[in-house]
């Protein structure tokens, strides 16, 4: 699931609509164009908290996912903690994938569950 999260942000990032590092998205955020931000897993405890005030204060959508070199591999990038989605339907994609990704657990949770 952890690749088609990440084959996904790469798509985004060849459309032209994803802005990483942390004070790339945070000037974004600022101006209104985010639509959800991604934090890394392994990102300090500092910009995990800073990008949830952020995102809380201006009701952006938020998610930790991922760890940073990944991240900035597939946004073409180096080490990325941080990337921002501008878009809303390729937000709002992403939030799906990485929402099932986290609840899908093993696989046998849900069986019975219909």
């Amino acid at each position: 699931m952890a690749d088609r999260i990440y084959s996904f942000l790469g798509l985004a990032t060849k459309a032209g609509k994803i802005v990483s590092g942390e004070e790339s998205c945070e000037r974004a955020l600022k101006k209104s164009l985010v639509s959800l931000v991604i934090v890394a897993e392994d990102a300090s405890h500092n910009t995990k908290k800073k990008f949830l005030d952020a995102c809380k204060f201006r009701n952006v959508e938020f998610r930790i996912f991922g760890q940073k070199d990944i991240l900035g591999k597939f946004t073409g990038k180096n080490i990325r903690s941080v990337v921002a989605i501008l878009d809303k339907s390729f937000s709002k994609r992403l939030v799906e994938l990485i929402d099932s990704s986290v609840n899908n657990g093993c696989g046998g949770e849900d069986i019975g569950k219909d």
